[in-house]
């Protein structure tokens, strides 16, 4: 039993000085590792951007100007949703009366003006979103800008459907997504 004990323990006792002795290896290899990856580090140059501070100001000047622009369109777009919930369901609401025959000749020119109205001004936004969309794709300043509003004229597109097939109020939403968007891009500009 004595024997047996001493064995277990010399055994023991060898198991650890090997381990320690790879262990010791081990840590110095990854010192020396270590050490070269930082004194490789420090080694790497700097890259230096070579912009011309003109065409930094230039690109500075256009990304303000399209900026300017974009919230433009957030104005112009926020108002005409506003107006479109209280013309839209008196749109709607006359379109009711008109089939019931309950509305009178006034009413039924009145709407028929305020559909026409509200057409021209979706397809007047729209006009001033394709330039803006074109602008962001044509200028190299504003292209990085781009994904944020790409497809705002497909949206105000949708939005005259809506309006086509005489869902006023539906057409706003569309809008307001459009409104997401033109903000996203204006938040992201510097």
């Amino acid at each position: 039993m004595r024997t047996k004990l001493l064995i277990t323990s010399h055994f023991s006792l060898l198991t650890y000085k090997i381990m320690n002795k790879n262990l010791i290896k081990i840590s110095l290899v990854l010192l020396c590792l270590l050490s070269f990856a930082f004194s490789a580090q420090a080694q790497k140059k700097k890259k230096t951007t070579t912009t011309t501070p003109t065409t930094t100001v230039a690109n500075n000047t256009e990304v303000k100007a399209a900026a300017a622009k974009v919230s433009i369109q957030i104005k112009n777009v926020s108002k005409f949703v506003f107006n479109l919930g209280i013309i839209g369901r008196s749109i709607e609401d006359l379109d009711v009366e008109i089939k019931a025959g309950k509305a009178s000749q006034k009413g039924i020119d009145i709407n028929t003006k305020n559909k026409q109205a509200v057409k021209t001004g979706l397809r007047n936004i729209q006009a001033g979103l394709a330039a803006l969309e074109t602008e962001f794709r044509t200028k190299p300043a504003l292209r990085a800008f781009l994904l944020k509003i790409e497809g705002i004229t497909a949206l105000c597109g949708q939005s005259e459907d809506y309006a086509d097939a005489g869902q006023f109020i539906d057409s706003g939403r569309p809008l307001l997504t459009l409104i997401e968007k033109l903000s996203d891009a204006l938040e992201a500009m510097p």
